[in-house]
C-alpha cells in the first residue's frame, strides 16, 4: 500500500528524507537559521507537501502524531505508518491554522524532569510574512543572534515560555512556510522581540 501512495509522488523516501533531515537538524541546531525545504517537499502532491516532507522525515512507526486536518493526518499515517494519537499525547502535532496554536501548546506534553525528551515537537505552518525582528539565545546560539520571524511564530513562541515549564522539560517549535521555508525554536532556547 506505501509503494503505491509513493507512485503517485516522486519523493524519494530516501534521499529526499535525508537532506530534509540534515535541514530540519541544521535548523534546530542553529535557532536563528532559516533552512528552505522546498526543492525536497515540492516532489510531493496534495495541498501540504511541506508538512508531509516534515512527516515523512521524522515520523515512523514507532512514534505518534496528532493532525485536526483529516486528509494530511490520513496520508501521514498511511505514509509513515505513525500511530494516530490525542494531541496531549502525540509525539508529533502538526498544526495548520493559527487559532488552534493555543489550545496545542496548554495541552501538549513537554517531558518530566527524568525524561525531558519524551516531549512534544509540534510543527506549525507559518505562511504569514516576517515582519518581526527576534533575538535568540541558549544552545546552539554563539551569545544573541537575531531573525526575522512572523506574528504567528512570536504568539507561538510566547504562549510556549507561558507554560513556565520546570528546566530541561518543554517543547520544540518547527515552523515551516507552504515555500519550504523553515526555522525551529528548541525547547531551552530564549527568544524575545527586538
Amino acid at each position: 500500500m506505501i509503494s503505491t501512495l509513493l507512485k503517485k509522488h516522486n519523493f524519494n523516501t530516501v534521499y529526499d528524507s535525508q537532506k530534509i533531515f540534515r535541514l530540519i537538524l541544521e535548523a534546530i541546531s542553529n535557532p536563528s537559521r532559516i533552512v528552505n525545504i522546498g526543492e525536497h517537499a515540492n516532489k510531493l502532491y496534495g495541498d501540504y507537501p511541506v508538512l508531509l516532507a516534515v512527516a515523512m522525515t521524522l515520523l515512523d512507526n514507532e512514534v505518534s502524531f496528532s493532525c485536526e486536518d483529516r486528509s494530511l493526518s490520513d496520508e501521514i499515517a498511511s505514509l509513515t505508518l505513525a500511530k494516530r494519537e490525542k494531541t496531549e499525547s502525540a509525539d508529533f502535532v502538526f498544526v495548520l491554522k493559527s487559532d488552534e496554536i493555543k489550545n496545542v501548546i496548554e495541552s501538549v506534553k513537554y517531558g518530566t524532569l527524568t525524561d525531558p525528551h519524551k516531549s512534544a515537537t509540534v510543527i506549525i505552518l507559518n505562511d504569514v510574512e516576517a515582519t518581526l525582528q527576534l533575538m535568540f539565545s541558549g544552545p546552539g546560539v554563539d551569545g544573541r543572534e537575531a531573525a526575522r520571524a512572523t506574528e504567528t511564530a512570536m504568539a507561538a513562541i510566547a504562549l510556549r515560555d507561558e507554560q513556565n515549564y520546570e528546566y530541561p522539560q518543554g517543547i520544540d517549535l518547527i515552523f515551516v512556510s507552504s515555500s519550504g521555508e523553515l526555522f525551529a525554536v528548541p525547547r531551552l532556547t530564549r527568544v524575545e522581540a527586538e
